[in-house]
Formats: C-alpha cells, structure tokens, sequence
C-alpha cells in the first residue's frame, strides 16, 4: 500500500531504539555488583538480595531528577555529567537512612533519539553509579515526538538501598550537645536553577561562555560541576563511629532540610562563619541581590551534606574525613529547644 504508515513516520524509530540497547548493554556492564542477575533488555531488572550479615533488611528508595539545570547541559552541548547529577541526587537521599545504595534505574525522554547524547548522559549515569557503589539495572528510553524542543530531553532516576532495621539513622538519638559537622559541596549542585537562570542569563545577560574572573572557568563548566556524591565517604564514617544524623542539603538549604531529621525538643545552631562559601553563591547573590534569607533556603552554599554526631565523637570523625580528602567544618551544634522557638538559628 502506497500510503502505508509506519511508526517511524510518526517520528518514533524503533531500529534506532534497539541499537542503543545494544550500546547500553555494555555501559551498564561497567557497574558490576553482586546480586545483579541478567542484563539490559528485559521487561525487568532483577536483582538478589545477599541477606547473610542482615538480620531485619529494610529496603530504601528514592527517585529524583536534575531540575533546570538540564538547560545548562543543553546550552553548552555537553552531555556526560549530568547523569553523576542523576544518581547524585538519589543516592544522597537514601544513605542518609544509613542504606547501602544496591541498584539504579533511569528514565530519558527526548522528542527525537540522539543516540551519541543518549550514549554520553548514560555513561554519566554509570559513572555516577560506579561512584555510589551500586549497579545499573534497567531504565527506560522514551521516544516522545512533539513533546521536547530540539536538542532537549528529561531525565530522571531511582535508586534502591538496604539497610538493617536497628542501623537505621532517624535522628532519635540526636540531644543536646551533639556537634554539627559539614562536608563541602562541589558547587551548586542540582538544585535552585530556574533563579540561577535568571540571575545570570536574563539579569546579568551572561551566556555559558563567560568568563568571571572569581570563578577561574567559563560560567557553564562551573555550573555544570557535578553534584558530590557522598556515599562511599559516609560509609566509611558509619563502619566505626556513631553518626546519629545525617542532612542532605538539597533545595530548601540547611535550615528546611535540617529539621527533617533533628527532634522537635531540639534546635540547629549554625554558625554562618563556620566554612568558606564558594564564589558562585557570592556572586549569584550580589548579581541577583537576592536576601541572606533567600540564599540560605534555595541553594547549599558551600554545604552538600551535614553529619550528626556525639561530642565525644565529633573530633575522631573530623580525622576521619581529613584522611579521606574530605573538605569538612565544624559548623554547628545541637540545643535544647523552648516551646516556641525556631529549629534552626544562625549567628
């Protein structure tokens, strides 16, 4: 038939889809982790729990994505890291439970398959995933003709991990006394974008090219720095050492993120000279002469993760993560809390 339709007409290549399988076969065989059984390409990942040294598993998951900062990805062409973002943002959110990241999965979206970019944002994502400790397992992606602006796509993951039920890091153990300790942020992170956008592309009408002479790189690889990826430096700590609470400062900063795991009965005091904010935030709040207040609930400015700990404690972890190359403040401690009292100060 002369006029017979096909859904490659339509704008969906099923061909092009099945040869980035193929590739995404051998980029998921660089995550290797016991428990994975089969490989890309099934209807489902599977995966055996190794229950041995667990006597109550818990499973813990999280799903997330990268925000706007895609757009960053999309300005500059530049498509290999933003997938280390991806598992960053998952992972983060489950090894704060005291969970062991165990597998990933991922969900692209484009409106016509690329698949050079697609290659490139999933080797970022097994990146990340090498860096997390946890294997890549499945995902899905979706030709979607007519929904994404050329060049674009959406991009969004889920992570799973396990942790035994009385390792579990709730904050119940968290009183008075107890030592703030932050891990530096490589930068921005994935978070607050839609107004780092607007400051400097539409206020300042900087592009992806600029230089300011703070920063030492072009605007655009700072912005697109990966987020940090704070598993394997958590694991270390949670082997030997109490941690009774751990923060990770994503949008809505330290004080809306803190309170999530700290005991009503207490209260956060930060000491806002306690570490070296990054230029980027400085120069995003003199630009956009956006409030402390504002900054302080949008973007981690400087702080990616927060640690919990005893006093007694605080200073063995403090040598622990200077042993690691970790870039690490004392930056607070733990009160006491009046009934009508905010849960996070700042002096």
């Amino acid at each position: 038939m002369s006029n017979s339709l096909t859904y490659a007409d339509s704008g969906v290549d099923i061909d092009k889809a099945n040869k980035l399988v193929d590739r995404i076969k051998d980029i998921a065989k660089s995550t290797p982790r016991s428990g994975v059984m089969g490989e890309i390409g099934g209807f489902g990942g599977l995966f055996s729990l190794n229950l041995s040294n667990v006597s109550d598993p818990v499973l813990v998951s999280s799903t997330d994505g990268v925000g706007t900062k895609l757009k960053i990805a999309f300005m500059m062409d530049k498509h290999d890291t933003i997938g280390i973002d991806l598992v960053a943002m998952c992972v983060n959110d489950i090894i704060v439970q005291g969970a062991k990241p165990l597998f990933f999965l991922d969900y692209l979206a484009m409106g016509v398959l690329n698949n050079d970019v697609a290659e490139k944002i999933i080797s970022g994502v097994a990146k990340g995933c090498n860096e997390a400790g946890c294997a890549l397992i499945g995902g899905e992606t979706a030709e979607m003709p007519g929904m994404y602006h050329d060049g674009e796509y959406d991009l969004s993951g889920f992570s799973v991990g396990m942790v035994d039920n009385d390792k579990i890091i709730d904050g119940s153990y968290i009183k008075n006394g107890h030592k703030l300790i932050g891990l530096a942020s490589s930068g921005v992170h994935s978070n607050g974008f839609s107004l780092v956008r607007k400051i400097f592309f539409d206020k300042c009408n900087y592009d992806v090219n600029t230089r300011l002479n703070e920063l030492g790189i072009t605007l655009g690889e700072e912005l697109l720095k990966p987020t940090t990826i704070y598993v394997p430096t958590i694991l270390s700590l949670l082997r030997d050492l109490p941690v009774h609470g751990l923060v990770h400062i994503t949008g809505g900063g330290i004080d809306e993120n803190i309170i999530r795991v700290i005991p009503e009965a207490c209260k956060a005091i930060i000491h806002k000279d306690a570490w070296e904010i990054p230029p980027v935030f400085k120069i995003l709040q003199k630009e956009g002469s956006v409030s402390n207040f504002e900054m302080q609930r949008t973007f981690n400015n400087g702080i990616g993760m927060v640690i919990v700990v005893p006093e007694t404690s605080a200073q063995e972890v403090m040598d622990r993560l200077g042993a690691m190359d970790e870039k690490a403040y004392f930056i607070g401690e733990i009160e006491s809390r009046e009934n009508n009292e905010a849960q996070t100060q700042w002096v």
